[in-house]
């Protein structure tokens, strides 16, 4: 059972929906508090002070992009994004305005519960004063500090580049970091849109670390959207 005081804020004006995840969610421990509008959902945000919200985008009110800008002004409570909308627009859109992750209807509560423990981990890592200097995950070993990469205790070798993009994965193992997101972080804000130079680099560190698209164990791919690595020391990852 999750700590009762780990309170969950759903925004979501469906009402089968948001009873699905309520009933689902409280059953693991969570105390869960419900809006059906981004008016509502903002005011319970100031007021109640939810350790996580889980939002819908289609509200009757506002779109739920509006409520993802307006908490990010001043907060960064985890929002999990949960929407009908497919469209990789949307998606990359909502990530980059701060979103910690989305989900497309329909989905499962172990799902679900997965990605909720996921951003309440890094919310938990991002509020400490000391972050990891190590990563590990399946044998992957990243020291940060020393710049050293190792598989199963053999090194691998990366450009500078190519360590700075592994390591910012790292640092947000479990997210999704949009191709913009990645690009910025790594050649500055004045980097072309065009992120050719992002594949071929994460092509390279691919295949430095034997991680195969087609059955990737480490890095990845949403596609449209960007990359997201493995949960660190999370073996049972493998969506």
């Amino acid at each position: 059972m999750k700590n009762q005081k780990t309170t969950i804020l759903i925004i979501e004006d469906e009402k089968n929906i948001c009873e699905f995840m309520s009933t689902s969610l409280t059953g693991h421990g969570y105390k869960i508090i419900t809006a059906q509008t981004a008016k509502e959902g903002i005011s319970l945000v100031t007021s109640q002070c939810p350790d996580l919200i889980l939002l819908d985008l289609g509200l009757p009110d506002k779109d739920g992009i509006c409520v993802i800008e307006q908490v990010r002004n001043w907060s960064l409570i985890p929002i999990i994004v949960i929407s009908a909308r497919t469209q990789e627009k949307d998606k990359v859109l909502a990530l980059d305005l701060g979103a910690d992750d989305y989900i497309t209807k329909p989905f499962g509560i172990e799902e679900l519960l997965a990605r909720i423990r996921t951003a309440l981990r890094h919310s938990n890592m991002a509020g400490s004063s000391s972050q990891a200097k190590i990563f590990k995950a399946k044998g992957l070993k990243i020291n940060f500090d020393k710049r050293i990469v190792t598989i199963n205790d053999e090194p691998v070798h990366f450009t500078q580049i190519e360590f700075k993009i592994i390591a910012l994965l790292a640092k947000h193992s479990g997210k999704v970091l949009t191709y913009d997101f990645i690009m910025k972080q790594i050649w500055g804000p004045y980097m072309e849109e065009d992120n050719r130079i992002l594949r071929v680099n994460m092509a390279n560190i691919r295949r430095k670390i034997g991680n195969n698209p087609a059955e990737p164990q480490y890095i990845f791919t949403e596609v449209g959207i960007g990359y997201r690595m493995i949960e660190e020391d999370d073996i049972t990852n493998g969506s």
